[in-house]
């Protein structure tokens, strides 16, 4: 279905309002699609309903245009003469009952002539001189593309001697297939048959493929032209009708306008299969620097580790004061270096993801998070880790073996002790019954010997197993820099997957704007025998 075009022109302003502040698009592309021009024939005069047609004369300086809207008129109401510039003001010549109270801000009523007539006959049709464009005064150059947006049909004025202007030409293959045209050769009395057929090849191939152009004489030259042609011509396209078919046509214009705009917009975004390769390129990228960083961490790795072990007790009981040094100075891996390589391995992503055509600024706007949250992680992860590790010191099976042993060192000294208690009690017993004799001193030696044995080897067992804090400390260190490292690299593929899915969402807004501006109006076709089929460039 169609779509009004202002309502896409304020639709595309707040999608590149939101695309600007999330850093998709630029300023100078954001600036672009707010200044769409919204300017239409139709808000010329705030007419609701039917309004008349917008006809204007255009051309350079002396070409004749004003003579020919005072021949129009009957009188002088547009100011001609040999001065040039000659025409500097913008004069309109309507019927008394248009009102013109409520012109747009960039069209001051001080700088536009107005005459009224009474002709019904032409009482559908606003008539405008506008100024010389290639003067060398810059205001009416202004004046003229303020009020191109607002006319119907232009009417290019040109002379014998003035039809092959370059700025002129410039100005028709501009505005070319925003308007119907006419075209008047005027002062035919000083031309040829020569420049009217080259001023023709010109215009075919402007993209007018019969092109309507009036050879007309405004002096006191007797000579007949088609000047009563002009006027018919245009009263003919003074209709509710051609109006409508104008707007309509002006408005697919803007439309297609705006969607090559927002497909050039949509471009700057990047590919889909661009930031699909984000992940295996930040992946690579992470795998070179998450290895320079352990390389780099190894010694303050070993230094951190036999601190933590000489303040075990308090790492574990009080770790607020472990984290600092004898001097005061706290204890921590990340230092300088290991930022400067993180970020880095951040810009390098950022500058690989660039070459890939994807808009960088909102992946720098995510990832900035990061730089901040990095050390964080790698704080929280290895003293938590130097933690486990150190009130569990050794692998599981030390750690079983350790328990074996402590379990020995009260078992076997009380399984001597009852053994010996036994023998003393057994050999009292056989000595009142028989003339055995009692338990000797070798007996008391070696049961106390038994006994020492029985204790001294599980002692000894433990003290010379004892797990080393130190290097449990610094396998702990290992484990939670692992662990923040496969966190950070989990945190940066989420970032990833977060700008994948935002930057779909901005082509599926993109896609929908574009896409309305698509869908055509539904036009009448244009009558094969009227005019307007040679005024308009397909």
């Amino acid at each position: 279905m169609a779509y009004d075009y202002s309502s896409l022109v304020q639709t595309t302003k707040r999608w590149a309002e939101q695309a600007l502040a999330a850093g998709w698009i630029n300023t100078d592309v954001a600036q672009q699609l707010s200044d769409v021009d919204t300017r239409t024939p139709d808000t010329l005069f705030n007419h609701s309903g039917s309004r008349p047609l917008i006809v204007a004369f255009m051309g350079g300086t002396g070409v004749g245009k004003s003579s020919l809207l005072n021949r129009l008129a009957g009188k002088a109401i547009a100011r001609a003469g040999i001065v040039r510039p000659t025409s500097r003001e913008v004069t309109l010549y309507h019927h008394h009952s248009v009102a013109i109270k409520h012109l747009p801000e960039q069209l001051p009523l001080a700088q536009i002539k107005t005459s009224e007539h009474d002709n019904e006959s032409r009482k559908n049709v606003i008539w405008i001189d506008m100024p010389d464009f290639d003067s060398t005064e810059q205001s009416n150059k202004r004046q003229v593309l303020e009020w191109l947006p607002h006319i119907d049909v232009l009417i290019y004025v040109v002379s014998p001697e003035r039809y092959r202007d370059e700025k002129a030409w410039r100005l028709l293959l501009a505005e070319g297939g925003r308007h119907a045209w006419l075209f008047v050769l005027n002062q035919w009395d000083r031309g040829q048959t020569e420049q009217y057929e080259d001023f023709k090849q010109q215009l075919h191939k402007a993209g007018f493929t019969d092109p309507v152009i009036f050879k007309t004489i405004c002096g006191e030259s007797l000579q007949a032209d088609e000047f009563v042609q002009l006027e018919s011509t245009i009263s003919s396209l003074a209709t509710e009708h051609i109006v409508a078919q104008l707007e309509q046509r002006s408005s697919q214009i803007k439309k297609d306008e705006l969607r090559q705009n927002l497909q050039g917009t949509r471009r700057l975004l990047g590919s889909v299969s661009a930031f699909q390769q984000l992940p295996t390129l930040w992946q690579e990228q992470w795998q070179r620097s998450a290895h320079v960083l352990q390389q780099g961490f190894a010694w303050p790795i070993q230094q951190l580790a036999k601190h933590y072990a000489d303040h075990a007790a308090d790492l574990l009981n009080n770790p607020a004061t472990a984290k600092y040094t004898t001097s005061g100075a706290k204890l921590n891996l990340w230092d300088d270096w290991s930022e400067a390589r993180f970020d880095d391995a951040l810009d390098e992503f950022v500058i690989n993801a660039d070459q890939l055509g994807v808009p960088v600024s909102p992946l720098k706007k995510q990832l900035s998070a990061l730089r901040e949250k990095a050390p964080k992680i790698v704080q929280a992860q290895s003293e938590l880790s130097a933690r486990q590790a150190l009130a569990n010191p050794g692998n599981a099976l030390h750690r079983g073996f350790l328990k074996f042993m402590r379990l020995c060192e009260i078992v076997l000294p009380l399984a001597a002790i009852c053994w010996v208690g036994y023998q003393v009690f057994i050999g009292y017993y056989t000595s009142n019954m028989t003339d055995v004799e009692y338990l000797g001193v070798d007996f008391a030696i070696h049961s106390s010997l038994l006994i020492a044995i029985t204790w001294l080897t599980p002692f000894f067992i433990l003290k010379k197993l004892k797990p080393s804090l130190e290097k449990s400390a610094l396998r702990g260190l290992n484990k939670g820099l692992n662990n923040a490292s496969n966190i950070i690299d989990s945190e940066i593929q989420q970032v990833i997957e977060n700008f994948g899915n935002q930057h779909s969402e901005q082509l599926k807004q993109l896609d929908g704007i574009i896409e309305l501006c698509a869908a055509s109006d539904r036009q009448s076709p244009i009558d094969s025998d009227s005019p307007l089929v040679r005024m308009l460039i397909d």
